[in-house]
Order: C-alpha cells, then structure tokens, then sequence
C-alpha cells in the first residue's frame, strides 16, 4: 500500500523543512526500500543551496519494506542503492557499463526519491543486497567512496598496468577513498600521496597510510613524478598541477567533476606518452568485488566515516561536512516502519 510519511525538503539556501511525502507502491520489478543510512557527497551541495523537487540523497543504503510484481529478493533483505537506474539493454549496459547506460530510468536521489527519506522506490536491478556482517552505514562505503574509487584505479591500470606510485588530489571522500583502495589493492607500503590545502583532511589520508602533500607546495608536488594521479578535487590549477607531475607514461584520471584543463598537447602528452581518461561513478558488476574488500577491511574502510547524525540532525549534518574538517558524514534513521 501507499504511504505518506514525513520527509525532509529542500527549499534552497541551506533551508530544509520537514513535511509530509506520499510514497507510491513499487510497480513491476521494484522494490520500496526503508532508508537506513545515507551518505553526504559534495554533490548534494547544490540541492542544499540551490533547492530541489525531489527528496536527494544518492548513497543510501536500507532494507527492502515492500515488493512489487515479478521481484525475487525477500522482504527485509538489506543492501545499496545504486545510483543509476540502468535500462540493462543499450549497447553499455549490455557489456556491464551501467554507468554508461544510455536509457537510464532515473538517478535516485537525483532525479527520484532518494536517501534523505524515509523510502525510496528503486528497481531490483539496482539494489545489491549485503551480508549480515556489514552495517547499513558501512554499506554506503560501497558506493561514492568504494565504487567510484576502484572503478578509476580499474581505468588507470588500462593505460599504466605497471604502476608503482600515484598521487590523488584532493582529500574529501572520494580522495581519501582512493588512498584507501589504493592501499588495499596494492598493499600497505605501496607508496600513495595525497594533496590538499585542509590540515584535517590531510591528517586522516595520514592515518590511512597515505602520505600528505600540502597543495600550495607546487615543487613538492612536482617533484613526485608518479605514475598515475587521481584529481578528486575537479580544480583546474589542481589538475594542471598533477598532470605536469607525472612521471613518462603517466596518466592523469579526472574523478571530480566541475572545472576544465588546458594541455599543451605536444609537451603534456605526446613528448611524455601521456593519457588522461574520464572516470564516472562504477559499473553495478564491480559490487560483489568491493563487498568481499570491505568485508576483509571492515574495521579499515570504515575510518573514512568520522561521523554519524540522526536524520532528525539533517541541517546541522551539512553545516558539519560542509566545514571541510570531516571524513564521510553519513546520516542514519531507524529502519523499522
């Protein structure tokens, strides 16, 4: 049956108010997922100041309260949201690149429903169901910090599958997440530094292994020469920076979206052999990877999160992500109707 249930909206300007939603039943092939936890991304900036229609949230992870027709998983089966509500039959998504469909349905917490809610309706297809060992908050590791994390390390190891350093700019989540898989891909004393002007950020790359690099220290960060570099930090000055640190063969991976990059193509990329790729969130088969990684460092990837709120904290739990001296804030709601 339908439910009208209290949700958070956001009005814009930082506003967020609490009013009645109406959740509709889950149609052929979809579940309704009683939110347990979500994730603040950097992403959600814009819908905090900007305002939005839907309820946002696009790192959820929960349970499932209702099914509809021709579903399979049980009623209370916990598991992630994937982002991309992918259509499983274009050309992408019939290789496994679901995170390029080209027919997505819907981007939940983006153009849905999302994790800020008490519920959100998603498709089957897009919901991966967890092992009783992982919490619903470390679930949400699986997501922005885990996912998209080692779906760029997948896309630098096509062009420098003999990597030996790399340098990741920018210590927010998804930076310290790269630190992170990197350690755990590679192994601890393979050698990962990270850039970033936050003296807090920098301590927890510390704390996971990584070796800090003030990012107004252009020399420094120069001097490194590595093999691939990550920009997390979608910063033109940061990428331009990290491009021309790279050692021959290098490849720069840009993961954060915003701003642009200028190349002199002859000295940045053919003189060198250079390449620079696109890395966009992950493809829905890299999950089951990802969830034996965090089932083997648990205690490890959960470090990235510093904090949880009470969804009931939602205002005060982006005034907190949004000072810069957190990890991953995720904002967590009881699971049970």
């Amino acid at each position: 049956m339908s439910i009208t249930a209290p949700a958070p909206h956001f009005d814009g300007a930082g506003r967020i108010r609490v009013a009645d939603h109406f959740y509709r039943d889950p149609g052929p092939g979809e579940l309704r997922i009683r939110i347990g936890a979500n994730a603040i991304c950097g992403t959600d900036r814009k819908e905090y100041t900007q305002g939005v229609e839907i309820v946002p949230g696009h790192e959820a992870a929960g349970v499932v309260e209702s099914a509809g027709p021709g579903t399979t998983l049980p009623i209370g089966t916990r598991g992630a949201i994937y982002l991309m509500d992918f259509c499983g039959e274009c050309r992408s998504c019939s290789v496994g690149a679901t995170n390029q469909c080209s027919a997505k349905r819907q981007d939940v917490g983006q153009t849905s429903d999302g994790g800020y809610g008490p519920y959100a309706i998603v498709h089957e297809t897009n919901f991966f169901p967890v092992t009783e060992d992982v919490s619903l908050v470390a679930a949400t590791m699986l997501l922005d910090v885990m996912g998209t994390s080692t779906h760029a390390l997948g896309r630098a190891e096509l062009v420098r599958p003999d990597t030996q350093s790399v340098l990741v700019v920018g210590a927010g989540p998804i930076g310290l997440g790269l630190a992170a898989m990197a350690k755990v891909r590679y192994g601890h004393d393979f050698p990962v530094y990270v850039s970033d002007i936050s003296e807090f950020r920098l301590d927890l790359a510390a704390r996971l292994g990584a070796r800090p690099v003030d990012a107004r220290d252009e020399a420094s960060i120069l001097a490194l020469r590595p093999d691939i570099a990550f920009d997390s930090s979608g910063k033109t000055v940061a990428r331009e920076t990290a491009l021309r640190s790279l050692g021959q063969r290098g490849a720069l991976i840009c993961v954060g979206h915003g701003e642009g990059l200028g190349i002199d193509v002859s000295r940045d990329l053919i003189a060198p052999e250079r390449a620079v790729l696109g890395s966009e969130y992950f493809r829905f088969d890299e999950m089951p990877e990802n969830l034996q990684a965090l089932r083997d460092n648990l205690d490890y990837l959960s470090s990235i999160v510093t904090h949880t709120v009470d969804v009931a904290e939602l205002p005060a739990a982006f005034e907190l992500f949004l000072s810069g001296r957190t990890g991953k804030v995720v904002v967590t709601q009881e699971v049970t109707p």
